[in-house]
């Protein structure tokens, strides 16, 4: 297993960024794109991209060209599904690829997993709802991507709780975690285990759903 390696690409909205980390026999890929205001080094991604690797999981992060240009506020929903679907082409890659991301990457991945050929969709701390308005469901986007599907939700996110999840979509619940899947200090787990729940959740899914 490898360094990181980086990687410009041209977008229809301008040059996004992968970072990618290879595993040293790939059973399968995973695409992760961030969220809404923040980038690829958040604590849940950067799990990933450490973990993962080392268990038959190459891990590619992709940067936004909106991130890429300094912006402080993502672009629109369209051109994040374009960027994204630049990227998984660009990526030509022979093993199964699953898509995902955080938030605002993880809607963008389920509305793009099916016309990319994707093997499953992984989301994490997916925006069920603006906070405070339930009735402003996002769910439909879960249902048709018409692919396997793992969602990874804080007991806390403003934005849905594990409970709100329709019974046909997998979720992992993450006690105590917040819409950024942060556990407060007096949280039920520590830090270090929630993130040991989202990546073990992960791989388990991976090895049930897409490589086994």
């Amino acid at each position: 297993m490898g360094g990181t390696t980086t990687q410009m690409i041209e977008t229809p909205y301008g040059p996004g960024r992968l970072f990618t980390r290879r595993a040293r026999r790939p059973q399968a890929t995973l695409l992760l794109s961030h969220g809404a205001g923040n980038g690829i080094d958040t604590h849940d991604l950067m799990a990933l991209n450490d973990a993962l690797p080392g268990q038959g999981i190459t891990v590619v992060r992709f940067e936004q060209p909106w991130r890429v240009k300094g912006k402080p506020v993502a672009t629109p929903p369209k051109s994040l599904d374009a960027a994204l679907t630049t990227a998984a082409n660009w990526m030509r890659v022979r093993t199964p690829l699953v898509v995902g991301g955080r938030s605002a990457g993880a809607r963008s991945a389920v509305r793009t997993a099916r016309g990319l050929g994707a093997a499953g969709a992984l989301c994490l701390a997916f925006p069920l709802h603006p906070p405070s308005k339930p009735q402003n469901s996002r769910a439909h986007e879960l249902l048709d991507a018409k692919v396997p599907t793992l969602v990874l939700q804080g007991t806390r996110d403003r934005f849905g709780t594990p409970e709100e999840f329709p019974d046909s979509v997998e979720v992992t619940p993450i006690p105590g975690a917040d819409h950024s899947l942060v556990v407060g200090k007096r949280g039920p787990v520590s830090q270090s285990d929630a993130d040991a729940i989202l990546v073990e959740s992960t791989l388990e899914w991976l090895v049930r759903e897409v490589i086994a």
